[in-house]
């Protein structure tokens, strides 16, 4: 069996270091093979940087997944054209920076990672993200059956319907973007693991890994404030899944929640 372990969003350096404690502790112990982590959130809690992308790679992170702020930080566009390993959505036209997908040949065989992005209440509307990633996975599987799916999104209902989706074609669809870790891992009928959000990595005692009392602030005064990472202890959220390479089905799936102290 193959563990992979995926990581919801990284917030800040608070979420980066997080991350990074928690793929080292797992690669240490033997607790994973291969590991995923959503960084779209690792500058400061907006975009991410081509060096703190490396950071997270050595740090045992085989592939960094995104969402609606790839693009925030400019820097990263012309590191995405040269690093496959960060990914962008999939759903993005052609001629985007980067690409939304990759197969990596390890140890325990091929595997593939994809990068979803769904359209209700995400803003800037991208190409339809269930025939994007049926067309996808379609070409994925001349190459590999363990395939690992961030889908990047809002509600709860497209994260679901893209998992039932594709149910029996890919290992896991994980969602991210909400930072809110959900209880309802499961194992569809024809064996893809599924878990709504993976939560993020990041400080928590906050509002989705800002400082909560100026987010109470902006609700009480509506005006316009500031959203600093707060601190304090951190945590790292996801899900661990064990996967049959033949065929590519999951046979196991647990959440993860690591804590650590104020760093």
């Amino acid at each position: 069996m193959i563990k992979i372990l995926f990581l919801g969003d990284v917030v800040g350096e608070p979420g980066r270091v997080a991350a990074c404690r928690t793929a080292e502790l797992y690669l240490e112990r033997g607790d994973a093979d291969f590991i995923v982590v959503n960084g779209e959130n690792a500058a400061n809690g907006r975009g991410i940087t081509p060096k703190l992308a490396i950071d997270l790679m050595r740090s045992g992170i085989a592939v960094i997944t995104s969402g609606d702020h790839i693009w925030d930080q400019k820097e990263i566009y012309p590191f995405l054209s040269t690093e496959p390993r960060l990914l962008r959505p999939i759903n993005y036209p052609a001629g985007t920076p980067g690409g939304g997908s990759i197969v990596l040949d390890t140890v325990h065989g091929p595997i593939a990672v994809m990068n979803v992005q769904c359209r209700t209440f995400m803003g800037n509307p991208l190409e339809n993200p269930f025939l994007a990633a049926s067309a996808e996975v379609e070409r994925l599987h001349q190459e590999t059956r363990v395939i690992v799916v961030d889908v990047h999104g809002e509600t709860t209902s497209e994260k679901i319907a893209m998992g039932r989706h594709l149910d029996g074609l890919v290992s896991l669809v994980v969602g991210t973007h909400t930072h809110v870790q959900t209880a309802d891992e499961r194992i569809f009928p024809k064996g893809t693991a599924f878990l709504c959000d993976a939560g993020m990595c990041g400080p928590e005692d906050s509002v989705l890994g800002r400082d909560y009392e100026t987010v109470v602030e902006r609700f009480v005064t509506s005006m316009p404030s500031k959203l600093p990472v707060a601190r304090g202890p951190i945590m790292a959220c996801g899900v661990l899944v064990e996967v049959n390479p033949e065929n590519g089905r999951s046979t196991a799936i647990r959440r993860v929640v690591e804590r650590y102290g104020a760093i």
